[in-house]
């Protein structure tokens, strides 16, 4: 890839890194019910989004399979899923938190330090991944295959992380979600 393209996706990539968390950060703040406005919380979304992202992670393993076995398009349409995935449980957190009031973990002992353990680090890496999503994707996308499968194996993990650990962060909490 040319030298002008590559600082072009660079800064796509740097600008979408920082503003997709900031984005939602700020939407996860506002509430709409407290700001008056008439909508109904959307409290069916949390088994959807957290399903989402374990299909995500199947996704993830079926496309690193695909390549294994020399399946390159296969793969390709996997990855593309797997980011649509992504952005659809994005979509879906950040609706849900616009129309619901958060959810306290109510599990006490061992169980609480468990949970934010997993919740804290599933909330870092979703941000660290976003960049690296990105970066692998315009690699390969740009036919720059060497670089694409070296950060293809860091990204691959950290991405697999975040999918399996919002499912457990789902299933812990869910049964203090309010019916």
């Amino acid at each position: 890839m040319e030298q002008s393209k590559e600082i072009k996706y660079n800064k796509v990539i740097i600008a979408l890194s920082i503003a997709i968390p900031v984005v939602v950060a700020l939407l996860f703040g506002v509430n709409l019910r407290k700001m008056g406005f008439d909508v109904q919380p959307l409290s069916f979304l949390p088994p959807i989004y957290a399903t989402t992202n374990g299909l995500t992670a199947f996704i993830l393993i079926g496309a690193v399979v695909a390549i294994k076995n020399g399946n390159r398009k296969l793969h390709e349409n996997l990855m593309k899923t797997a980011i649509a995935c992504s952005v659809a449980f994005l979509a879906m957190y950040v609706a849900y938190h616009m129309t619901s009031d958060s959810t306290k973990f109510g599990g006490e002992g061992i169980a609480k330090y468990i949970y934010y353990f997993i919740l804290i680090t599933h909330i870092l890496l979703s941000v660290i991944i976003i960049p690296l999503v990105l970066t692998t994707y315009v690699k390969a996308w740009s036919e720059q295959f060497d670089k694409h499968k070296r950060i293809a194996k860091i990204t691959f993990p950290i991405w697999l992380y975040v999918a399996v650990t919002g499912v457990v962060v789902y299933l812990m909490i869910s049964p203090y979600y309010a019916h």
